[in-house]
């Protein structure tokens, strides 16, 4: 490794492909330094197994020292950046209940009916009298965001060009994918952190804008709380939004569900792995296997 930067220097775009030629040249498990930080990569299906399930609470800590998790993680306290202990097996447990389970998937089907519904008369309308091409990777994205974004917020923020709302959420969401792939020297090289003083100032002045519109969503669902009692709500308590099942957890617990904590969760299921099932649908599985299903 090259002095201070370590072997920074041979990462380039893609990072996969790079990370793919170093593992046919070096082998399957590497031991690599990024700035002053170590770092273990593996790449074969018994390798991951043995870090990822055999050893997973060896392996399951999250680095410090990142202006993405102090900032964007609330200072490490989301299910992104916490570290592994209690805190962390809560919040796991709330997601895998709340938006993960089979439960709750199977009794928000109708909310996943209703976007590709919308979808596909998206794509007719578009298309016009099938002479026109209509290009599959924004409509997909809106499809996975939409559907996210009803289960955790009720509502829906893509394909609503006109709303002010819609769009605000649309930038926060587009600037948190942005400040996670920003490149921060400090974060590397903790020692050099003044150096990211224009970035870390990027990065207060998001979170700012970020919280303002999430917490104007708080305060309009606790108003809905308020005004319609349980016994008199005509939608299933298990077909709440996410956001008003922590608020709920918030009135029993208060210490704990803060609202930084509650913006959080929320935050972490609207997260660059939302771009992962977007990359899928797009490239994966491919527009034609796309198009069959649609058919």
């Amino acid at each position: 490794p090259a002095p201070i930067i370590g072997h920074l220097y041979i990462l380039k775009q893609p990072i996969t492909q790079t990370f793919a030629k170093l593992a046919d040249r070096f082998g399957p498990v590497l031991s690599l330094r990024f700035g002053s930080r170590p770092v273990l990569m593996v790449s074969s299906p018994s390798t991951a197994e043995e870090c990822l399930i055999k050893n997973d609470v060896a392996f399951c800590n999250r680095p410090s020292g990142f202006l993405a998790g102090k900032y964007l993680g609330y200072g490490y306290t989301s299910l992104t950046w916490a570290p592994y202990g209690p805190h962390w097996r809560n919040l796991r447990r709330i997601s895998a209940v709340e938006i993960l389970s089979s439960h709750r998937v199977q009794l928000l089907s109708g909310i996943r009916a209703d976007e590709v519904r919308m979808l596909v008369l998206r794509l007719i309308s578009a298309a016009g009298d099938g002479d026109r091409a209509v290009e599959m990777k924004p409509a997909m994205f809106d499809l996975t965001m939409n559907v996210m974004t009803r289960m955790i917020f009720g509502k829906r923020y893509y394909g609503m060009e006109g709303e002010e709302e819609a769009k605000r959420f649309r930038e926060i969401v587009a600037g948190t994918f942005r400040l996670f792939n920003e490149i921060c020297i400090g974060d590397m090289v903790p020692y050099l952190r003044w150096l990211d003083w224009r970035k870390e100032k990027r990065f207060k002045r998001f979170k700012e804008e970020r919280e303002i519109l999430m917490r104007e969503l708080m305060e309009e669902h606790r108003r809905k709380m308020k005004e319609v009692s349980d016994e008199d709500d005509g939608e299933s308590k298990d077909q709440r939004p996410l956001i008003q099942v922590l608020l709920k957890l918030q009135e029993s617990e208060p210490e704990y569900y803060k609202d930084e904590i509650i913006l959080g969760i929320m935050l972490v299921s609207i997260s660059p792995s939302l771009s992962w099932a977007h990359e899928y649908l797009t490239k994966t599985m491919g527009g034609k296997k796309i198009q069959i299903l649609l058919d």
